[in-house]
């Protein structure tokens, strides 16, 4: 064994011995806890314990090394379009390019709800340069070149950022010759730019359009006119300028050409023989143009082009710019458009550009805000300056919230406005049951009120699961609850109280129409009068025979289905049949009873019960008490108590007629 290993080992023992303190001494775990530990006392039993920090992991005393809390994925740790940073003890996320966090920080922890969200390169004026219009993209953005503008050394779409692309003005470059004729006047060799050409001498113009116009697509666009030899009659000029000449047989005539006009005659004429001649065709003064201004003009007569632009704080958006003096002396165009240049659109608080042109700008909030009053609309005026729309962007509360149930029927929840108006709130609500599948149960109703704090209680049936919902109608929020409602006390039978001297008496009773007919029976209980009988309501005799009473004191005589009654029923005691598994036995003679109906409500391990005394048939004298002391778990009592001879009769009155009005 080398040195080196028993050093190793010696080190060992000194550190297993370190974790043994000597007999009499109490070692102090929280000193020998790592500097990025903290000591903690032990869940399981006594004593502490050295938990390493949030952040590290190891045994918490001999060491504590940094947990990297990017490994599992930035996408995992911090979101979406992010990127995770680990640091000492803990991690920090960044977005990535074109996006940026919800919190406006630049960095963050995603523990508050914070994400990434993507950023609207568009809303930057000139961002993609002359010419060109701006396309959002998740991330990133991409530019188009507009009408009259081209792409550069590169391709559509393009990035200026990535790119070395951009937008350059349409040029169509020099003029291409056009046989037999010559160029007029040029107003230069852009985009919408207008050449204007003749005929050479010698040639007149026969047919087509004597002007070219430089396209979108960098190439000139006509003229397609024709110019022929004018050899009809062999003398030069024998119609005088602006004819031409035809031949006739032993004679001949001459027209006017194209941008002239007959003066003092008509067409064809003779100048030999008529007082015609043709004269050059004269437009005249021009007539202004809405919003321009003139820039050039070759004259007046026929062909003559003048040049408009548009006036200072105005741009030109679509139409020609050009008027030409036409052969019939008016002035032909021009019909460009221009609109007032605003500069850029503002902006108001909380709000971003949802859609533009030139001239119009339709805002909308923010993330985080909704519109609560005002225009979205901003509209360039016809004087240049911004019509600003009045947009209000407040930032969303949701208008419900701590929504709670009370007494399984109310609602109270508190509303968030931000002035004393008056909110309009629609409650809906479904419920449905387990044990009764075609049961539906569907509510609404509405609510206005200026109040922060409110309730509102639902008309909601028994043993029901319900889906509550609210919706405030002017911010069209809704709130979500869900309860479930409990067995409740049944209605209590409405009985014809009798007294009978007969073993066989015919009892009448009525249901009431919302008992709950799938969970509810009626039993019917006779008593009888020995000695002292205490009748408890809540007894377990219930729909199970097995558990029926049979006792001197009291028993079930029968038990009936609510399902299977009509809303009236005459029931016979003592008739000798069975009803639901309960034999009705006949009444001794002689002997006095106590006939007691009870309803009973049953789901699952809860039960409810009301119990009403329904008739008596006489034989000594006793006294029945009947009382309910809890309709919610059916803990009532009928007491029949045997009190001394002289109050007899005065008790028994006194208890039937209070059982009556009950």
């Amino acid at each position: 064994m080398d040195g080196r290993n028993r050093a190793m080992i010696a080190a060992f023992l000194l550190c297993v011995l370190a974790e043994f303190p000597a007999k009499g001494h109490i070692l102090d775990v929280c000193a020998t806890c790592h500097a990025d530990a903290t000591c903690d006392d032990k869940p399981d039993g006594p004593g502490k314990v050295c938990n390493c920090k949030y952040g590290f992991v190891g045994n918490g005393r001999t060491f504590c090394q940094d947990k990297d809390e990017c490994q599992i994925g930035a996408s995992k740790i911090c979101g979406q379009h992010t990127t995770c940073h680990n640091t000492y003890g803990s991690y920090y996320c960044t977005c990535l390019a074109g996006f940026s966090p919800s919190n406006n920080l630049t960095v963050f922890i995603p523990n508050d709800g914070t994400h990434c969200q993507d950023d609207d390169e568009c809303r930057i004026a000139g961002v993609c340069g002359e010419g060109a219009r701006c396309r959002n993209l998740e991330g990133s953005f991409d530019c188009s070149c507009q009408l009259g503008y081209q792409v550069h050394n590169g391709l559509e779409p393009f990035n200026p950022h990535s790119d070395n692309a951009s937008c350059r003005v349409v040029d169509c470059g020099k003029l291409a010759t056009v046989e037999d004729t010559v160029l007029l006047s040029v107003t230069g060799t852009t985009y919408s730019s207008v050449a204007t050409f003749v005929c050479e001498d010698g040639f007149i113009w026969r047919s087509g359009g004597n002007s070219s116009v430089c396209g979108a697509d960098g190439v000139w666009k006509g003229p397609n006119m024709v110019c022929e030899d004018d050899d009809e009659c062999r003398i030069a000029g024998v119609c005088g300028e602006g004819a031409r000449c035809r031949n006739l047989e032993g004679s001949f005539d001459c027209s006017c050409q194209l941008g002239y006009q007959v003066h003092n005659g008509l067409e064809p004429f003779n100048p030999h023989s008529d007082n015609a001649s043709c004269r050059v065709v004269d437009c005249g003064k021009l007539a202004t143009v809405e919003d321009t201004v003139l820039l050039s003009v070759t004259g007046t007569t026929y062909s003559s082009v003048a040049t408009f632009v548009c006036e200072d704080g105005f741009i030109w958006r679509s139409g020609g710019n050009s008027s030409v003096c036409g052969a019939d002396g008016v002035w032909k165009g021009p019909n460009m458009v221009c609109e007032a240049k605003c500069g850029p659109a503002p902006f108001p608080p909380k709000s971003e550009v949802m859609w533009h042109n030139r001239s119009i700008v339709i805002h909308r909030c923010v993330d985080g805000y909704h519109s609560w009053r005002g225009s979205h609309i901003s509209v360039c005026g016809s004087s240049g300056v911004w019509q600003t729309a009045t947009l209000r962007c407040r930032e969303i509360k949701p208008p419900v919230n701590h929504l709670s149930v009370l007494n399984e029927k109310c609602l109270r929840w508190r509303a968030a406005k931000y002035e004393e108006d008056k909110e309009v709130y629609q409650v809906t609500y479904e419920g449905s049951r387990e044990y009764q599948r075609s049961f539906h149960d569907r509510g609404k109703q509405r609510l206005s009120s200026t109040a922060d704090q409110l309730e509102l209680c639902l008309n909601l049936l028994p043993v029901t699961n319900y889906s509550i919902s609210i919706t405030a109608l002017s911010s069209r929020f809704t709130a979500t609850i869900s309860t479930n409602t409990s067995l409740t006390v049944p209605p209590a039978p409405v009985v014809y109280y009798s007294e009978f001297e007969t073993p066989v008496p015919t009892l009448r009773l009525r249901r009431s129409p919302d008992t709950l007919d799938p969970i509810s029976l009626y039993q019917v209980f006779v008593l009888p009068v020995e000695g002292i009988v205490m009748f408890d309501c809540s007894s377990p005799a219930s729909s199970d025979i097995s558990r029926k009473i049979k006792s001197s004191a009291e028993y079930i005589t029968a038990q009936i289905d609510v399902g299977h009654l009509g809303r009236e029923m005459n029931f016979t005691v003592g008739d000798g049949l069975y009803y639901g598994g309960f034999f009705n036995a006949p009444l001794q003679n002689g002997r006095n009873y106590y006939v007691i109906v009870r309803a009973v409500s049953q789901w699952k391990s809860a039960l409810k019960s009301v119990c009403v005394l329904w008739a008596k048939v006489r034989g000594t004298s006793y006294v029945l008490r009947v009382s309910s002391l809890s309709a919610a778990a059916s803990v009532g009592l009928v007491a029949v108590v045997i009190l001394g001879g002289y109050c007899f009769t005065w008790c028994e009155r006194w208890f039937f007629k209070r059982t009556r009005h009950s």
